[in-house]
């Protein structure tokens, strides 16, 4: 009775999927990365171009967002409710807007209200936007009926 990594290997990283644990550990990791390129223009628009942090993190929102699609379509979700893919973009970029809404919102609130450091703001504010983006993606986007 051991534990078969090879299967847990195929079910996480190989095989498509409906499974939404299994999307949502998938979506964990292509949100990770999409959260390093996106704190890392972030950091780069802010610290080396000298932006200011919110116009900064909204350009680099949008990087994020287009590798997270990209990623999406390809790894995470298997089912698609929109056939057109100009449109599924424009949905999955609508349900990311709304998520820069928050991710704007909540970046000010910790780091001007609150006084936080707005790179400790931009990880608390991950967690809110990741749970948004998840479950609207999966629910309108990317769900069998």
């Amino acid at each position: 009775m051991g534990v078969n990594l090879k299967k847990y290997y195929q079910d996480i990283v190989k095989e498509k999927t409906d499974s939404t644990l299994v999307q949502l550990i998938r979506y964990t990791f292509v949100g990770g990365f999409s959260f390093l390129v996106d704190v890392g223009v972030l950091v780069f628009f802010t610290e080396v171009i000298h932006l200011h942090y919110l116009l900064s993190a909204g350009i680099s929102f949008l990087f994020g967002l287009l590798v997270n699609y990209l990623l999406s379509v390809k790894w995470v979700f298997n089912a698609r409710m929109v056939e057109n893919k100009y449109l599924e973009f424009l949905l999955f970029l609508a349900i990311g807007l709304i998520g820069l809404g928050l991710n704007e919102l909540f970046l000010w609130m910790l780091t001007d209200l609150a006084h936080v450091y707005y790179l400790i703001s931009k990880i608390l504010t991950a967690v809110v936007v990741y749970l948004w983006n998840f479950f609207a993606r999966k629910i309108l986007l990317f769900n069998r009926k």
